[in-house]
């Protein structure tokens, strides 16, 4: 049997224990979806949402990239959110990192790794805002770890900054953003970061006064 094979078999066996436990397991979710949670974690394979969580299918919504990244150009992502928020009114939005990752660890050194340069570089910016806190760290791991924790709380912040969060939360009084980070050591997520809606931006320059316009 081929390995794509066996991913087919798995999913008949899988869809059949739903349906044996739970005869209108599948026809609840083809008639709504309203989660409540959007996920934007990274894309690493360790970290699967729902098994980490212990959620169903049609309890989170999820979004994953290289190093749980929010790019205010990435219009993948930026559609994501916009749905989750707008129309399926999420409450919370997670941002989750997770200690040992690829591409937080690629940005910290001065190899080039090709396309995903553009990517990474936006971690690199990361790195340079907070370098003396950084570079005070002993370990290598243990700088690596502070870059992810960093990396996460500054996704959240650039969510705040979107004008879709703003918007939504001028209206709706939602969502909430949480930064967390997941230990593959131990499989437990810390929590780092929650920002409750209407709250201080990291500056003003980036708090929009004109939401009732496009934007």
């Amino acid at each position: 049997m081929k390995p794509y094979e066996q991913l087919l078999l798995e999913n008949k066996a899988w869809a059949k224990e739903k349906i044996s436990g739970d005869p209108g397991f599948f026809q609840r979710l083809v008639d709504i979806q309203a989660p409540k949670f959007l996920w934007i974690g990274c894309s690493d394979s360790r970290v699967p949402p729902n098994e980490i969580t212990q959620t169903q299918p049609g309890e989170i919504f999820i979004h994953r990239n290289v190093a749980n990244l929010v790019i205010h150009t990435d219009l993948n992502l930026l559609s994501v959110l916009q749905y989750a928020v707008e129309v399926l009114r999420i409450e919370h939005i997670i941002v989750c990192g997770h200690y040992g990752c690829g591409g937080v660890k690629a940005a910290m050194t001065k190899k080039s790794y090709g396309l995903i340069n553009k990517w990474i570089r936006n971690i690199k910016d990361v790195y340079r805002y907070h370098q003396a806190e950084i570079d005070a760290l002993e370990s290598e791991d243990a700088r690596l770890n502070k870059l992810i924790e960093l990396n996460v709380q500054e996704q959240v912040y650039n969510l705040a900054k979107t004008s879709i969060i703003q918007q939504s939360w001028k209206k709706h009084k939602a969502p909430h953003l949480h930064g967390w980070v997941y230990d593959l050591a131990d499989g437990v997520i810390r929590p780092l970061l929650d920002l409750e809606p209407n709250s201080p931006l990291d500056h003003p320059i980036f708090e929009y006064d004109n939401l009732e316009e496009d934007i």
